[in-house]
Order: C-alpha cells, then sequence, then structure tokens
C-alpha cells in the first residue's frame, strides 16, 4: 500500500462506499416522497427488500419519517451518514479539513432536516455537500491513490445500489466502466475474475441484478492481502 496503511485503505474505502450510499439513498428518497405519499399500495415494502433491510415500519409515513431520520436503526439513511462521517474523522489527516467539514456540514444538515416539518430542502443540502465533499477531494487531495481508494468504494456501492433499485442498464454500463479502471488504480487487493465477471452480467441482453449485487460485494479481496 506505500504510504496508505491498510488500515487507512479500508477507511478511505468505506467513506466512499457510504457517503454514496447516503447519496443514492436520498436520490430514491426525494423521488419517491410524493409518490409515496399519494399511492394506495405501500412499496416501501418493495425497497427494503430490494436494498436488503429488514421492514420494522408500521406505515409509508412511518417509513418516510424513520428511514431517513432513525439514529436508533442502523439501515437509516442518518446512520449510513454518521458511517462515512465516522471514517472521514480518522482520516482528516489524509483527506483534509476541509474534505472533512463538507462531511461534517452534511451531518448538521440531516439533523436540521430531522427536526423540519418540510425536510427536503435541508435534505437537498445534504446530498449538495456530498457533491461538494467529492468535487474538494479531487481539488484538494494530492494523492491519486486516495482519491481512487474513495472513488473505487463510490463506484463499487453505485452499482450495488443501482443494481438492487433496478436503474436501467445504460446506466449501470457507465458505472461499470467507471468503476473498473478506477479499482485496478486504487491499489486495494481485487479480484481480476469478478471485474470481468461483473463488465459481462451488465453486458447480458436481460440482467440478473442479483448477480450484479453479488458480483459487486465481491470484487475486493480481504484488506492486506496481496
Amino acid at each position: 500500500m506505500g504510504i496508505v496503511s491498510v488500515e487507512q485503505a479500508d477507511h478511505l474505502y468505506w467513506l466512499g462506499r457510504y457517503s454514496e450510499r447516503v447519496y443514492t439513498t436520498l436520490r430514491y428518497y426525494f423521488q419517491r416522497f410524493d409518490e409515496m405519499i399519494d399511492e394506495t399500495i405501500d412499496s416501501y415494502e418493495k425497497y427494503c427488500t430490494s436494498v436488503d433491510i429488514p421492514n420494522i415500519y408500521t406505515s409509508k409515513e412511518d417509513f418516510l419519517r424513520r428511514y431517513p431520520f432513525d439514529e436508533g436503526n442502523p439501515d437509516s439513511i442518518v446512520s449510513n451518514l454518521n458511517r462515512a462521517y465516522d471514517n472521514a474523522i480518522v482520516l482528516r489527516e489524509t483527506i483534509g479539513s476541509e474534505a472533512l467539514s463538507y462531511i461534517q456540514m452534511a451531518v448538521y444538515d440531516m439533523h436540521r432536516a430531522a427536526a423540519s416539518e418540510a425536510p427536503l430542502i435541508e435534505l437537498q443540502q445534504v446530498m449538495d455537500h456530498l457533491l461538494a465533499f467529492w468535487g474538494i477531494a479531487d481539488d484538494q487531495i494530492d494523492s491519486e491513490e486516495i482519491r481512487n481508494m474513495i472513488k473505487a468504494g463510490k463506484r463499487i456501492e453505485r452499482i450495488d445500489m443501482y443494481a438492487r433499485l433496478g436503474m436501467e442498464q445504460k446506466e449501470l454500463l457507465k458505472e461499470v466502466h467507471r468503476m473498473i479502471p478506477r479499482v485496478k488504480r486504487s491499489r486495494i487487493p481485487y479480484d481480476e475474475g469478478k471485474l470481468e465477471e461483473i463488465k459481462s452480467l451488465v453486458e447480458e441482453e436481460k440482467m440478473d441484478n442479483y448477480r450484479i449485487v453479488a458480483a459487486a460485494e465481491t470484487i475486493l479481496l480481504p484488506f492486506g492481502c496481496a
């Protein structure tokens, strides 16, 4: 790993994954918020199944409130944002205070949203600050290796979430083509065969999203393995 320790690499990778998980789930939440309010069939149950989280919600109203903001729920959006922050805080010297500050601001925005009767404005600010974090990471982190480790996590998570949410094939193809070179340049140990497998899976005429998720989850080898 050169000057990047195995522990740092693990934190960088998971910073990328958790920040992307928050961003993608918030995008879905925005897209479905009004639909869920008006729908007669509770689609949140299908969503819980697709992203492999337990359905602990009693109604769509309960889901719309607790899924973003329940810090006691390990599968909530805020819990994933807190994990992104936990990884970022131990990387302060690695990613820089400015990059860390955008994750902190996203956390503050999430807390404001939880206290709001109309939280979509604050949730949009969470997304904006995550975008700013990725932008400042590109601009301020000199080490290409460090940037690639964050982005390897980000790209793998995006493919995982897109497959679970049934995104269009063209979107998955685009993300796989972005992910493969990023993983190869990251110096994180990976399974070359899994990269080829996931590329083949998204190119199939009828995609098997379950196999895509399984492949995405097994691209990396355990940290510390050569």
